[in-house]
């Protein structure tokens, strides 16, 4: 359980409710990230709009490259609930969610491809503290994903550094979506 108890639907407004909806709707049960986030309503709505607008504007690198990558910083992080979230969003996109278990050993294992391989060099890079990106990690990321499409990586690892941070200094831990114990999604599409 949470530090902060998330709000329940009944006292999260008639916004909040619809907002809770929709989001249940699509994974299946009420995300707790986002029923703690209810106590603050400016913070809750940024959250909810922003989460939207960051999945749609991201279409330039290749979605299994970049939950990859933004996999690997929530691991790297330690945020149970983001890879628990990872592993079922990677699971609905049909993805072999079995090579996750071989994360660690990315850079040797043959189930990553060489693109993979970069994105994920790349979140290990961004996620350390300090931060350790080198201008040559980068230019080779251009040249695999073009400008724009580094710009969408850095975001998307940025935004999982701050989800992660957000859900582990809350005490959010996993909700069962990797297992679908949570998630009425079914396991398999």
């Amino acid at each position: 359980m949470s530090r902060i108890v998330g709000v329940a639907p009944k006292k999260a407004g008639i916004f909040g409710r619809l907002i809770y909806r929709m989001a249940a709707k699509r994974y299946g049960v009420l995300m707790e990230p986002l029923a703690v986030t209810r106590h603050h309503g400016g913070l809750f709505y940024t959250y909810a709009v922003h989460e939207l607008l960051a999945e749609r504007a991201s279409k330039v690198v290749p979605k299994p490259v970049r939950e990859l990558a933004v996999y690997r910083a929530a691991v790297r992080l330690g945020c149970e609930w983001c890879i628990d979230f990872g592993t079922m969003l990677q699971r609905l996109d049909g993805l072999d969610i079995d090579r996750l278990k071989e994360i660690d050993n990315y850079a040797t294992s043959p189930k990553f491809t060489h693109e993979e391989r970069l994105a994920i060099a790349y979140a290990d890079a961004l996620t350390a503290t300090p931060v350790q990106v080198t201008d040559e990690q980068v230019a080779e990321l251009v040249a695999a994903f073009g400008e724009k499409g580094v710009i969408e990586l850095t975001y998307q690892i940025t935004l999982e550094n701050m989800r992660a941070r957000f859900n582990s200094g809350l005490g959010i831990t996993e909700q069962g979506f990797s297992s679908g114990d949570a998630c009425r999604v079914p396991l398999t599409q």
